[in-house]
């Protein structure tokens, strides 16, 4: 046999075969997650003529998009969904208390390193931080899987990027993904699965990672992937009892590009409107007015990422001109920064703290935008129109970054800030 991928590995396994870059393959499905678009896989399932579930302990719901529910369409379809859930005895279901389903499923143990994961969201490539195999799919193919637990699945290609170097003082994970996606452009890892390797993720926390998986795909990415180290054994340590053994490319398997970069002395980077691939270093961009910025999401809403603003903001004030919204990624993330004082210093800064959940993020609520309106966020996306008005606009940085731009009024550099 010949030396193969992390890709070629699970993909593999999942189909009972010698898979190939390229070639199609029917894959059985480790996990299979959804959010509030459960709603529609299972008007897709029930169309099909689907009779049951093929595997109750496989699947996990949530809601976390419209949390509690902000239009009557999206309280229709929560109660759907807790009604399907009820009749098929589904036991991994997480109301509306719990979180960002992306956050959510690695704090609860469900991801482990080697697995094939699907889910209907797009950012379901975080999950490639604890050395799974995990992409989007839509929600046809999810009622696919729910009915029989296999899909078809084309073998992607693989970049690495070996990140070498060190990252100096507030510069995180945030800004190497999205230099690298400045780098790449939106569709420069288009279908590929992109392993990140080097002393700049071997020194990540598990959160770095999850914050680079998740951005993968803002550069086409199929799949994003860290392999697992003594990190990974360390947070999956009470999270989980099964066992679980690293997937790892052979050193001698055959990727299709290799990009070497050196990190060190990089700046605190700014995705510009309205393209998460319009990047420029913090000091292009500073004294840009902003109306409000926004710490969290699935992309950055957790432990560290609130500690890090908080070290920005702790003692000062934020200006009446800016509106601060925190949103932790899930309950754990909640509970932990009020435990350790990090939320009331935040709330004292001037922040507005909302539930765990998505809601700002992608303009559902909690934070929408009116038209000529500027925000600097942490999240993953500035399409036009992404966070409310067309006529708005939205810059992505990091926590720090973000914290800064808030304290300011304006684009900042947390350098400075922080001194």
């Amino acid at each position: 046999m010949e030396a193969m991928t992390f890709a070629q590995k699970v993909l593999s396994r999942a189909s009972g075969r010698e898979a190939f870059p390229g070639e199609i393959v029917s894959a059985k499905i480790d996990l299979a997650m959804s959010h509030e678009n459960a709603a529609l896989v299972l008007r897709a399932f029930n169309e099909m003529g689907a009779k049951e579930v093929w595997d109750a302990e496989r699947m996990v719901l949530l809601f976390d998009h419209r949390v509690p529910a902000n239009t009557i369409k999206a309280a229709e379809g929560h109660q759907a969904v807790r009604a399907f859930v009820r009749a098929e005895g589904l036991p991994h279901f997480y109301d509306l208390r719990e979180g960002i389903c992306h956050q959510v499923l690695p704090e609860k143990g469900h991801v482990l390193p080697g697995m094939l994961i699907v889910g209907t969201d797009s950012h379901t490539t975080t999950y490639g931080a604890l050395g799974a195999f995990s992409t989007g799919i839509g929600a046809t193919e999810m009622a696919a899987v729910w009915a029989t637990g296999e899909l078809w699945m084309k073998v992607p290609r693989t970049f690495r990027f070996h990140l070498n170097g060190r990252l100096d003082g507030p510069v995180v994970a945030k800004d190497v993904i999205l230099h690298l996606i400045g780098m790449m452009g939106a569709d420069g890892c288009d279908y590929r699965c992109v392993e990140f390797v080097g002393p700049v993720v071997d020194a990540m926390s598990i959160s770095g990672r999850m914050t680079m998986c998740n951005m993968s795909m803002e550069m086409g990415a199929k799949a994003g992937v860290a392999f697992p180290d003594q990190r990974t054994k360390d947070y999956l340590k009470g999270r989980t009892a099964k066992e679980w053994k690293p997937v790892l490319s052979d050193p001698e398997a055959q990727v299709e590009r290799e990009i070497d970069l050196d990190l060190t002395g990089l700046a605190p980077q700014v995705a510009y409107p309205h393209s998460v691939d319009n990047v420029k270093p913090v000091e292009e961009m500073a004294g840009i007015p902003v109306d409000q910025a926004v710490i969290g999401s699935c992309t950055n809403g957790r432990a560290e990422d609130l500690l890090a603003a908080e070290r920005v903001l702790h003692g000062r004030k934020v200006p009446d001109s800016v509106r601060l919204i925190v949103v932790p990624a899930s309950r754990e993330v909640y509970l932990w920064a009020l435990e350790s004082g990090v939320m009331a210093s935040l709330v004292r800064a001037g922040a507005v703290v909302t539930n765990p959940g998505c809601g700002p993020c992608l303009g559902a609520h909690q934070g929408l935008l009116a038209p000529g309106e500027r925000c600097i966020a942490t999240t993953n996306r500035n399409f036009r129109g992404r966070m409310g008005s067309p006529e708005s606009e939205v810059y992505l940085a990091s926590p720090a970054t973000v914290a800064a731009s808030a304290l300011k009024g304006q684009i900042a550099d947390p350098r400075e800030v922080i001194g």
